[in-house]
């Protein structure tokens, strides 16, 4: 097994994510012996996730240490922080050092729209993944996508497995699998399913239907994002 050495690790905090695709994570990477994990956020008030779990940083971007693993989750708060140029200044400067960058769900939409997933492989939320194209991205439809020192995750619970998968590149897989073991990660949902592919028709068109608002809305956004980034001056961050 590789000797384990110290990183630190940010993850953003922005109003409105997924709670798992931070919470998923950073369970598996706190874990490893030498890591430190810092949550990233506008300040340091607690930050509400969608569903209200308020969760609080412990850094603000002004003051987080330059990351050696730079973990960004999706949900609503992440559209608009596609148009936060305060975010996509972050990004990309945390980016520009950091040896490795995770996307978790729609988390890769914000990689995108910093201008960092140009003629890369990358996943996202099955509802969301082919939006990547619009930032130059090949859309992924695999679980986790590795491309060089970019990792994106598929959907909300994808997070852990992209975590365990880092994990083992950096310390071994041993140490992957004893992490993997400590949370009992062995998923057997009791539903086929869990993929539009996979999942009855009606289930997908129910759950299209319910999201139909949202998704027009991530488009526009997407599509400004995109825009903005079209007319961004040269040079790019490294890539």
């Amino acid at each position: 097994m590789p000797e384990a050495r110290t990183r630190q690790v940010n993850i953003l905090l922005v109003e409105n994510m997924v709670q798992l695709d931070i919470t998923g994570p950073y369970e598996v990477l706190a874990r490893v012996p030498g890591w430190q994990v810092t949550l990233v956020a506008e300040s340091l008030a607690p930050v509400r996730t969608d569903r209200g779990l308020r969760i609080v940083p412990d850094a603000t971007r002004d003051t987080a240490p330059p990351a050696d693993l730079l973990v960004v989750p999706g949900g609503t708060g992440i559209d608009l922080a596609m148009l936060d140029p305060g975010w996509i200044g972050f990004v990309q400067r945390q980016a520009a050092t950091a040896a490795h960058v995770f996307g978790i769900c729609t988390g890769s939409l914000l990689l995108g729209a910093a201008g960092l997933l140009q003629g890369r492989r990358a996943g996202a939320h099955w509802q969301a993944r082919d939006l990547l194209a619009q930032f130059g991205a090949l859309p992924s439809e695999a679980r986790v996508t590795v491309d060089g020192r970019f990792y994106t995750a598929g959907g909300v619970t994808s997070g852990i497995d992209v975590a365990l998968r880092v994990v083992a590149d950096l310390e071994g897989e041993a140490l992957a699998r004893r992490i993997q073991l400590a949370i009992e990660y062995d998923p057997a949902p009791p539903f086929p399913g869990g993929r539009p592919e996979s999942s009855p028709p009606d289930i997908v068109a129910a759950v299209r239907e319910a999201s139909r608002a949202r998704r027009a809305e991530r488009e526009a956004l997407v599509a400004e994002a995109a825009a903005r980034l079209r007319q961004a001056p040269e040079p790019r961050p490294p890539q």
